[in-house]
């Protein structure tokens, strides 16, 4: 089953309009590679914020659009960062094709709008964990940046240092930091941690991740296996109430001896587990720091606020969102280049060709000819008891 645009189809790259989205999907460079590949390109004025200018795409080979709707109007593909909001969805007619960020096991409202509205959409973070499609992986990127600048975010909060010093004062100890989540997030904490001196222990519910921690120079906590905690494409899966509670009671332990806790731990579709009780951040010595990188999806921590710091007996407790936004330049290049890989994938002599049969295109298809496709997001729609035509 394949589907094939004809004649020169044209991407377009509106800018972002999602609060404190600072991301642009598509970079002048990977502009080169489309219009090498056959495709025309329109970029809405200001699209690339204050990083990439109009000038630059023009370079580059794309043309400018002026506003929104002209880029809506006049592309076959659209490319962004972050789900389509009600006024972008009102742009959208049948026959457009959407690829973007679109957390479809969440979003389940705007599957259904997309599927009345015949729009055939891809979902970047449903990109198999498979080698091949290794660089497409846009959660894999996002992670990265994301565990890296919550090393950076927790540093500036903390009233120490993070290697040890030798003075003539004396010598003072490094800090002690907790990953809680080995996962690509986790394990860039960790690299980024140990590059600034920190003394790092992990933990995560699968062993399997135990080399990869002590060869970032972590130590690796041990939990007493109990069920198997690796889910599927290799992310963590929710565990029983009695595995979690003799986690907790592991964790408690670590938590009370760190300077700075880092917490990565997600489950596609699902509330972040809770990690870190109240009782825990209460046990923490003054001046602590914790960074909860799972914010977004409710937290790791019990006493998180998505979107604000608070500080709780003594302890700061971050809760940052869309971490990835505020390392725009990086995060822009590696999406783009996540984004344009995926683009290329699905192209043949110049064009669209969607071949069902292959598991990247089958996988991240979330909606076409008017139907929800995604075996994930159509159990979803099942439990909620919400239709699916």
């Amino acid at each position: 089953m394949s589907q094939e645009s004809s004649g020169v189809a044209t991407v377009g790259v509106p800018k972002e309009v999602a609060e404190g989205e600072a991301r642009v999907a598509l970079v002048p460079e990977s502009v080169v590679k489309l219009k090498q590949a056959g495709y025309d390109v329109m970029v809405q004025s200001g699209a690339g914020g204050g990083y990439h200018s109009d000038e630059a795409y023009e370079e580059a080979g794309a043309r400018i659009g002026l506003d929104a709707r002209q880029v809506y109007e006049s592309s076959d593909i659209l490319l962004k960062v972050q789900p389509p909001s009600p006024e972008e969805l009102g742009m959208l007619h049948e026959g457009k094709v959407l690829i973007a960020l679109l957390q479809p096991l969440i979003n389940t409202d705007l599957v259904l709008a997309l599927a009345e509205r015949r729009i055939t959409a891809f979902s970047m973070d449903a990109i198999p964990r498979i080698a091949r499609a290794q660089s497409m992986d846009v959660l894999s990127s996002m992670s990265s940046i994301a565990g890296y600048k919550s090393v950076l975010i927790a540093a500036s909060s903390l009233g120490k240092y993070m290697p040890m010093m030798m003075t003539a004062a004396g010598t003072i100890p490094p800090a002690k930091v907790l990953v809680l989540g080995a996962g690509v997030a986790g394990l860039q904490a960790i690299a980024t941690a140990r590059r600034l001196g920190a003394v790092v222990e992990a933990f995560d519910v699968r062993p399997v991740v135990k080399e990869q921690v002590e060869s970032l120079g972590a130590r690796f906590i041990e939990a007493e296996p109990m069920e198997e905690a690796e889910a599927a494409g290799g992310y963590a899966k929710e565990l029983s109430e009695e595995h979690q509670r003799r986690e907790r009671e592991l964790i408690h332990r670590h938590v009370r001896e760190a300077d700075i806790v880092i917490t990565t731990a997600l489950v596609p579709g699902r509330r972040a587990p809770l990690l870190v009780t109240e009782e825990m951040v209460r046990d923490m010595r003054p001046g602590s720091v914790i960074v909860d990188l799972a914010a977004e999806a409710q937290g790791n921590v019990e006493v998180t606020v998505p979107g604000e710091t608070v500080v709780v007996n003594g302890v700061t407790v971050h809760g940052p969102l869309n971490v990835p936004s505020t390392v725009p330049i990086h995060a822009s290049q590696l999406f783009s280049r996540n984004i344009s890989t995926f683009l290329l994938h699905l192209t043949k002599d110049g064009g669209l060709h969607l071949d069902m049969q292959d598991q990247i295109t089958r996988d991240t298809c979330i909606t076409r000819d008017g139907e929800v496709l995604h075996k994930p997001t159509l159990s979803v729609l099942e439990q909620k008891g919400m239709a699916t035509q």
